[in-house]
């Protein structure tokens, strides 16, 4: 590739060298021959013989232009014949457009004759690249043509993509059918249309100065795909994000701010309705066994506890620093901090960048570049790791211990995530605030779960990532063994800068955070209470071992709405073998439905839905189950919800394990066996037929990325 590089340089010093911010046509085919990027192949003819065999090596046909610095108009000089199809036709193109130069102008200058090859068919694509703020290189597809604009129908991948990425992205846009060829039409050569794609993402890689791209339109067609027209945009001052930290480093200091065996309280008081007493109470009442040293100017104990004026006064080793002081204070108290080599700060005060002083931020970011201080927040409620048994924060203290971690940017979500886990008995090992991420952002919280024994699962709000680049690849890395749920706040592109290129336009936010999240095998939730309910329901399910999807339902409505919700989840239902279709019926009434929904009718005692559950788990080509139970007599909410906890534990034992989800439909009895059965290991909702699939569908996403399928 080195030579191909070298080429290119040269164009771009050019470029730099003439203050210009794009390239030339010419220029572009330049740069896309370097890099085996097909355009028209074209050259200057200097006789009528050299004409017929240059069109003849192109194929034809092909275009032939006069190349005259005397002849602004070619068209009005009798200077362009279109559709030339044999090298004879090139021949007597070639003595016609020159006679017709001589005719428009007697003593014209003439360099020669261009032949070019003419483009027919095919489908008109475009391929493009444009630098994010957060996300930095990313390559794009999309229909070309006329629709483009209006349709915004185009997907995106990080940059350099790899030949997997490139062919995803052409199933990844809404008119992916048009590509297989409709109504006649020829399918596209995939292959080739991929390499294209991934030789742009190589080339804006390679030349990060390239800060946008369009090859607008490529023609596709069933032999290749070459691009008929290339715009190349470059920002010579432009940069890329610096490299993060390495892992190891980032998880070291985490491990001692997650898991200190000292903690230090600045601004720690006395005095109820203080943030530093409830940071103080927190830490003692949520039963941390570690040191807590206050931190205060004239007070000799507080809570019992032996205070210091300085963290540089106490004696011992501190891992953590929780400050609890106005905004104003916090860069001298952070240097003693730096001073005392303490590695981890944890800023609850607002008042920095979040309410129009960046100076006071930038200032503690400097402080804790200086003595490597990682900073958390500042403007946050702090933070719990409840393996610890620390409650580093001026919520409440919080002890139900699990496997889920949460993070968010906003202290009014914290809250939320912290009341929903109490409120649902959802374990967590960990409830995180990040406020302004003056440091610590989500990829340091992914690397460090990622290694924590102690977490099974990350769900992160965000409203901005800082380094979306440095994101998604931690995302991808540790998506691999945890599920990692985002939900993105901020959908609206109203914040979108207007570009100068097509793909620029048409690069709404959100649509580069959806392809680059799902790219990085993250769930998305689209909204806060999705958030949470994949925080408790994800861990809770097995990984199914395929993707047939039953549903069993006492009630035809129920059955109807999940399998709408199957369809808006992409779970596939799967098609009932014959001799399955018998087996069902042989437990269902003969106006109940066998198929997929088994609808087992309302009035059935408890032994019918017993069976028909026992089947679904004991048949192998069932992958995973969802009951939609309806409230009757015959089979009251709890006789139902104990029935099928004990089918399961029966069948786990024979080792039949499956995803199994229930939606209850009833009146307020189902509360407490949807409650029983979600103890038990069974997500079950009452009055949602929407909320058990997407669960279902969220653990289905993640097992597809993480290739467990």
């Amino acid at each position: 590739m080195s030579n191909s590089k070298d080429v290119v340089r040269k164009v771009l010093d050019q470029v730099k060298a003439d203050k210009r911010t794009s390239l030339t046509a010419p220029e572009g085919k330049v740069v896309c021959d370097a890099y085996g990027i097909p355009v028209p192949k074209e050259g200057v003819a200097k006789s009528a013989g050299e004409a017929g065999k240059m069109a003849s090596s192109m194929g034809f046909p092909v275009v032939m232009k006069i190349v005259s610095p005397d002849i602004l108009h070619k068209t009005e000089a009798g200077g362009v014949i279109v559709g030339v199809k044999t090298a004879e036709d090139a021949e007597k193109a070639y003595e016609t457009i020159l006679g017709n130069a001589k005719k428009y102008k007697a003593d014209v200058k003439i360099e020669g004759i261009q032949v070019q090859q003419m483009l027919a068919g095919g489908t008109e694509v475009i391929v493009g690249s444009i630098t994010d703020g957060s996300f930095g290189k990313l390559v794009a597809f999309g229909l070309g043509g006329v629709l483009v604009e209006v349709l915004k129908d185009i997907t995106f991948r990080l940059a350099p993509a790899t030949k997997e990425d490139a062919l995803s992205m052409l199933d990844g846009i809404q008119a992916h059918e048009i590509l297989k060829g409709v109504r006649g039409g020829e399918p596209v050569n995939r292959t080739a249309l991929a390499g294209v794609i991934v030789k742009v993402s190589q080339l804006v890689t390679d030349f990060p100065e390239i800060v946008e791209l369009d090859l607008n339109p490529v023609f596709a067609t069933a032999k290749d795909a070459i691009a008929a027209d290339v715009r190349i945009v470059v920002d010579f001052a432009y940069k890329p994000k610096p490299k993060p930290r390495p892992t190891e480093e980032i998880v070291a200091a985490m491990s001692r701010i997650m898991q200190p065996k000292a903690v230090a309280v600045v601004g720690a008081s006395a005095e109820d309705g203080k943030i530093g007493n409830s940071v103080m109470k927190n830490l003692i009442n949520g039963g941390y066994k570690g040191e807590i040293y206050p931190i205060h100017p004239k007070a000799s104990e507080i809570l019992g506890y032996k205070a210091y004026k300085s963290v540089k006064d106490v004696p011992g080793v501190i891992d953590t620093a929780v400050f609890a002081i106005p905004a104003k204070f916090v860069a001298a108290a952070l240097t003693e901090c730096g001073e005392k080599k303490i590695p981890g700060a944890v800023l609850i005060p607002s008042g920095f960048a979040e309410a129009g002083a960046p100076e006071l931020q930038a200032e503690i970011v400097e402080v804790g570049k200086k003595y490597d201080i990682r900073l958390m927040g500042p403007n946050i409620y702090g933070f719990y790791y409840t393996p610890a048994n620390l409650c580093a924060t001026f919520c409440t203290a919080y002890d139900v211990k699990g496997h889920a971690a949460l993070s968010s940017q906003s202290g009014g979500i914290g809250m939320a995530i912290i009341g929903f886990s109490r409120s649902a008995k959802m374990g967590v090992s960990a409830i995180v605030g990040l406020g302004n991420k003056s440091d610590i952002d989500e990829d340091d919280l992914l690397a460090f779960f990622e290694q924590d024994p102690n977490t099974n699962l990350i769900a992160q709000h965000c409203e901005d990532l800082k380094d979306g680049r440095a994101f998604a690849e931690a995302a991808k890395r540790v998506s691999k063994k945890k599920p990692v749920v985002v939900l993105k706040a901020g959908r609206t592109s109203a914040g979108a800068k207007a570009a100068s290129s097509h793909t620029g336009a048409l690069a709404g936010n959100d649509k580069i955070y959806e392809d680059v999240l799902a790219q990085s095998g993250v769930i998305r939730a689209r909204s806060l209470r999705q958030l949470l309910e994949f925080a408790r329901g994800v861990p809770v399910l097995p990984t199914p071992k395929g993707e047939n999807v039953l549903i069993i339902t006492g009630a035809g409505g129920s059955g109807v709405l999940l399998s709408d919700s199957c369809v808006d989840n992409g779970l596939s239902l799967m098609s009932m073998p014959p001799d399955l279709d018998a087996a069902f019926r042989k437990f269902i009434p003969p106006f109940g439905a066998a198929g997929n929904p088994v609808d087992i009718t309302g009035g059935e005692p408890p032994i019918t839905y017993v069976n028909t559950v026992k089947l679904g788990l004991s048949d192998e080509r069932i992958h995973s189950l969802i009951l939609g139970y309806w409230h009757t007599i015959v089979t009251p909410p709890m006789v139902f919800a104990r029935n099928m906890v004990e089918v399961k534990k029966e069948m786990e034992a024979k080792g039949f394990v499956k995803p199994i989800v229930a939606s209850l439909a009833g009146d307020v009895e189902v509360e407490e066996a949807a409650e029983y059965l979600y103890q038990n290991g069974i997500p079950a909702y009452a009055y949602s037929t929407e909320l058990p699939v997407e669960v279902l569908g969220a653990k289905y996403k993640w097992a597809r990325g993480a290739g467990l399928l």
